[in-house]
């Protein structure tokens, strides 16, 4: 069964209330396994170009079927083929922090990405935040 629209905002949801905590402002995007957008949350003050940050890492996610720090890593150890990518795809690819996939089992139903947080680690702790919200 794939990501509901209402789990998508409620996972954007608990995202948010974790950057309230931490003081951050932070646009959050979901996609759907294919890479297709499903519900974007922008919290008020969030940077502009955050909600495209936040979409793109969420696609490159989902569509690569990594995280973002396994991403990160495939990307760095094929800087060529990343150099190329924008040739071959239509969707821009960036991997980046704060980006997750979304399973249900080992099933892949999409993914989130959070841009906007201003200390390391925000980002990441915040998708974090928004991925408990299916864990029940």
């Amino acid at each position: 069964m794939p990501l509901t629209l209402q789990e998508a905002q409620t996972v954007i949801a608990r995202a948010h209330e974790r950057a309230a905590k931490l003081g951050a402002l932070v646009t959050v995007a979901v996609v759907d396994e294919g890479g297709h957008p499903q519900a974007l949350g922008r919290m008020n003050g969030a940077a502009p170009l955050s909600a495209q940050i936040a979409a793109t890492k969420a696609a490159s996610v989902a569509l690569f079927r990594r995280d973002g720090a396994d991403l990160r890593q495939l990307q760095e150890a094929n800087p060529g083929f990343f150099a190329q990518l924008d040739r071959a795809v239509r969707t821009p690819i960036l991997a980046g922090a704060g980006a997750a996939l979304i399973l249900r089992g080992d099933t892949v139903l999409g993914a989130l990405a959070v841009s906007g947080g201003m200390a390391p680690g925000q980002d990441d702790d915040c998708a974090a935040a928004g991925l408990t919200a299916l864990a029940a």
